[in-house]
C-alpha cells in the first residue's frame, strides 16, 4: 500500500508538507500551486489512495448507511435496493448490505455489527413477512436516522415509506368491475400482516362504490408464513379450493404477484383459461410480471421510488444530526398504479 511517506520520498517533499496537500488542509491555501502539482503528480504516479478509515476516525464521520433486508430472497427487495443502492451512491454514502433471514436473532447481531462499524444512518427493508413489531424497538435503540421500508409505523422516531396499499386495493377492484366482472374471488393477505387491513379496505370500498356485493364464499386468505415463496404454493392450493366450491368465478384477485401465479397455475391445470376464462390480477409488479405468460396485469409498488425517497429522508437526518438541528420522523405514502397486461380482458 502507497503511504504519505512513498509520496513525499517521490516529490521531494516532507511528509508533512505532502499530508497538507493531499489532505487538503486549511494550511494547503499556503503552499505554492507549483509545489501542490508537484505532490499531486507524485501521488498519481504511485498509485496513492487516502486512507479513508483513517479519515472517518479523524472526522468521527464513516460515510456509511446500513441496510437490513429481512429475505434477500423475495423478489420484492430487487427493485427497492436498486433505489437504494443509486441513490447512495449519488449522495456519497456507501451501503452495507446484511440479510436477515426473517431471524430476530440475526437481526439483534447484525443490528449490533452495523453500530460498531459507526454507520450513519439505517434503512430497513421490511419486506411483507416482517411480522415482529418488538423490532422496533431495538431500532429506536440506535438513536440513528432510521427509514423503514415497505411497513406502516406510528412512531416519533423512525421514518417510513410504504405504498398506499387502501388506494391500490381500490384500484384493482375496480379495473375488474370495469371490464364487466361481477363474480370476483379473492385471496386476501395473511391476517396479521400491516398491508392486508388497508388493501382489503380499499376493495370493500371500490365494492361499495360500485354497488357491487362480495360473495364471502369467495374470499381466502393467505396463511401466515416466513418464506416469501410460500405465497405462490399458498395461492395455488386455495385457488384449487375455490375450484372444488364449485362456485362460479369469471376474476381473481390476488394478493401479491406470486399468489396471482400460483392461481393462475391452478386455474390452467383445472382448464381454466386465463384470461379467456377467468381474469387474474395481482399486486406489487416484481420483475417477473411482465415475463409471466400471461403477462400479468398488477398493481405496481413504485419499488425503485420507495428506495430513494427512504435514502432523502435518512440523508436529510445525518444531515440534522450534523447541523445540530432536530429532524422529525417522516411517514411518507407513494402513490400506486395500475398495470394492464395480459391477465384481464372483457367478460364477454
Amino acid at each position: 500500500m502507497v503511504t504519505i511517506r512513498d509520496v513525499a520520498k517521490e516529490s521531494g517533499f516532507s511528509s508533512t508538507t505532502v499530508s497538507i496537500v493531499l489532505n487538503n488542509a486549511p494550511l494547503a491555501r499556503y503552499i505554492p500551486p507549483v509545489t501542490k502539482k508537484r505532490i499531486e503528480r507524485a501521488a498519481q504516479k504511485l498509485g496513492y489512495r487516502p486512507n479513508q478509515f483513517a479519515r472517518s476516525l479523524r472526522s468521527k464521520r464513516s460515510h456509511t448507511v446500513g441496510v437490513m433486508v429481512f429475505d434477500m430472497t423475495d423478489p420484492y427487495c430487487t427493485l427497492v435496493l436498486r433505489g437504494i443502492e443509486n441513490t447512495l451512491y449519488q449522495s456519497s454514502y456507501l451501503p452495507i448490505l446484511t440479510d436477515v433471514h426473517n431471524e430476530r436473532s440475526r437481526f439483534e447481531r447484525y443490528l449490533e455489527m452495523l453500530l460498531d462499524r459507526r454507520i450513519e444512518g439505517l434503512i430497513v427493508l421490511a419486506n411483507w413477512l416482517f411480522l415482529d413489531i418488538n423490532l422496533l424497538a431495538d431500532l429506536e435503540k440506535s438513536s440513528i436516522p432510521t427509514a423503514m421500508i415497505g411497513c406502516e409505523l406510528e412512531t416519533d422516531s423512525i421514518s417510513s415509506v410504504i405504498v398506499d396499499n387502501e388506494v391500490g386495493g381500490y384500484l384493482a377492484l375496480e379495473h375488474l368491475h370495469s371490464l364487466g366482472h361481477r363474480k370476483i374471488a379473492f385471496i386476501r393477505g395473511p391476517k396479521a400482516l400491516t398491508d392486508s387491513s388497508p388493501r382489503w379496505r380499499g376493495i370493500r370500498n371500490s365494492a361499495k362504490a360500485s354497488g357491487l356485493e362480495l360473495d364471502p364464499r369467495l374470499i381466502l386468505d393467505l396463511p401466515e408464513s416466513r418464506d416469501p415463496m410460500s405465497s405462490f404454493e399458498s395461492g395455488q392450493k386455495l385457488t384449487e379450493e375455490l375450484i372444488r366450491q364449485k362456485r362460479p368465478f369469471t376474476a381473481l384477485l390476488a394478493f401479491d404477484d406470486m399468489s396471482a401465479f400460483g392461481a393462475i397455475r391452478a386455474l390452467t391445470r383445472a382448464g381454466v383459461r386465463v384470461p379467456e376464462h377467468c381474469s387474474v390480477i395481482g399486486f406489487d409488479d416484481i420483475a417477473t410480471s411482465a415475463l409471466y405468460t400471461p403477462s400479468l396485469t398488477t398493481v405496481r409498488q413504485p419499488m425503485e421510488a420507495m428506495g430513494a425517497s427512504a435514502v432523502g429522508i435518512v440523508v436529510e437526518g445525518i444531515n440534522g444530526v450534523l447541523e445540530k438541528r432536530e429532524i422529525p420522523a417522516c411517514h411518507r405514502k407513494v402513490a400506486p398504479e395500475l398495470v394492464v397486461r395480459e391477465s384481464t380482458r372483457s367478460l364477454l
